[in-house]
């Protein structure tokens, strides 16, 4: 990916490298950079739990959609590489005119500016609403049966929420969670979206138990940043 650039000159400029995965500490090490790096976990799963616990008292987004608890699947997309390629989105809108069951799409501004005035062409049971506020999403992702995305956040999000996922790119930072069996990777072809949902759907789409729960930490990643930012600062002052 293009920003992947930025990343590997970041690597070779920084001091202190603090690492969300064990992938990332092996990806450093190619690199050949050892020094100053640290798994410290991944603070975007901090965020999550305690965000989650918010929105379950305040996000009411069910019941207004109407929605019942894995009664629906969830659909996200917003990357150029779909939404500026008319070929990819017509395939990714052809997988979810295929599915069975009801699919919420919160259709990103770039997506419904592709689309124009017909957001009608994604079918009668794909129910296109606005973005939603981040508690709404977290709690549309916590109950979907299904997840379909091309956002590297909602991949780690279905996976922390124990939901399957099904990302319409050709590739992903999170490869451990493709390794773990909780993530298909189809691009944007209609019939590779059709088996993914299907091979999921045999599995009741549950994932699979022995799956590792602690790939991005226990939830106090942030805690270990800031000791290791302390850390280097009274170092560096000599303290």
């Amino acid at each position: 990916m293009p920003e992947e650039i930025n990343r590997v000159v970041a690597d070779h400029l920084s001091a202190l490298l603090l690492c969300p995965t064990d992938t990332a500490v092996r990806n450093l090490a190619t690199e050949g950079i050892t020094r100053g790096v640290h798994h410290v976990g991944d603070v975007m799963y901090d965020s999550v739990l305690f965000n989650v616990a918010l929105a379950e008292k305040s996000s009411g987004v069910l019941a207004r959609l109407g929605l019942g608890h894995k009664s629906f699947y969830l659909a996200t997309v917003h990357r150029a590489e779909n939404t500026d390629d008319p070929r990819r989105l017509a395939g990714i809108l052809e997988a979810l005119r295929r599915v069975r069951l009801p699919v919420v799409l919160p259709l990103h501004p770039r997506t419904r500016k592709t689309l124009g005035a017909g957001p009608d062409r994604v079918g009668e049971h794909v129910r296109v609403i606005d973005p939603v506020p981040y508690l709404d999403m977290l709690m549309l992702e916590k109950n979907a049966r299904l997840i379909l995305t091309d956002s590297g956040g909602v991949q780690k999000e279905a996976y922390w929420f124990g939901v399957p996922c099904v990302t319409l790119r050709e590739e992903t930072e999170w490869v451990e969670l493709v390794e773990e069996g909780c993530n298909r990777i189809v691009g944007a072809d209609p019939d590779a979206i059709d088996r993914a949902v299907a091979a999921f759907e045999a599995t009741g789409v549950s994932l699979p138990p022995k799956r590792r729960a602690d790939l991005y930490g226990d939830g106090r990643s942030a805690e270990k940043v800031l000791a290791l930012l302390v850390g280097g600062a009274e170092e560096t002052c000599g303290g």
